[in-house]
């Protein structure tokens, strides 16, 4: 059994998930650059994460980056050919397609209203976003460089890219009142207890991997 201590822990963190907020990675190939991601996404909330590789291969999690954070969002990996169909299935959820991209079209990311229904998309280490998928999106963002340099490495573009995102809902005040329903809250809960005690028990061996939960979630 979890101690109570631990118990209201995973209770606080699910009152202060974003059902609202998600991320998807565009072939983001280096699993350390993923697990960093994983790590700032749980830092603001992040419920519902997912990725497309060209491999089809389920990404490597590096738990001395993530310091244990991947076991509290959902990981789905999504097939790279059908990674536009699940995007505009998003689109018809509600959700703006924020894609980064560098381009005389973009704006400054702290321009778009991440209040609304985001999902946050970032595209391969070298090549970027897919053609694809930017000619889906919603909004395209720029982080601004002020040096010889034209942009950041992914894990730390998409970090400050979500802190604004984190910003903007803490002023809206997203993060003073659960945006999980009882009943998701409770249902999670009851995941990730057992999930917690099986993966102290095995010694964190065990749910490193693809993690499959229902895309409606709220």
């Amino acid at each position: 059994m979890l101690n109570d201590k631990r118990l209201q822990r995973i209770e606080s963190v699910l009152k202060q998930k974003q059902p609202t907020l998600e991320v998807f990675l565009d072939n983001v190939d280096n699993s350390q650059n993923i697990s960093a991601i994983i790590r700032s996404c749980d830092g603001v909330g992040v419920l519902n994460f997912y990725y497309a590789n060209e491999k089809d291969v389920d990404t490597k999690i590096h738990k001395t980056i993530t310091q244990g954070s991947h076991h509290w969002l959902n990981r789905e990996r999504i097939d790279s050919a059908d990674k536009v169909g699940f995007l505009k299935a998003k689109q018809a959820e509600g959700f703006q397609v924020v894609v980064t991209h560098l381009s005389e079209e973009s704006v400054s990311y702290r321009k778009v209203d991440y209040t609304q229904k985001s999902m946050i998309v970032m595209g391969n280490e070298a090549q970027g976003i897919s053609q694809e998928v930017l000619e889906l999106a919603d909004k395209v963002v720029v982080i601004p460089m002020q040096g010889m340099a034209q942009s950041l490495n992914v894990s730390v573009a998409t970090a400050l890219l979500l802190y604004e995102v984190e910003r903007q809902l803490d002023e809206a005040g997203n993060y003073n009142e659960p945006q999980l329903s009882v009943e998701m809250q409770e249902t999670l809960k009851f995941e990730w207890v057992h999930r917690d005690l099986i993966t102290r028990r095995s010694k964190g061996t065990i749910f490193t991997g693809r993690v499959k939960r229902n895309r409606g979630a709220r």
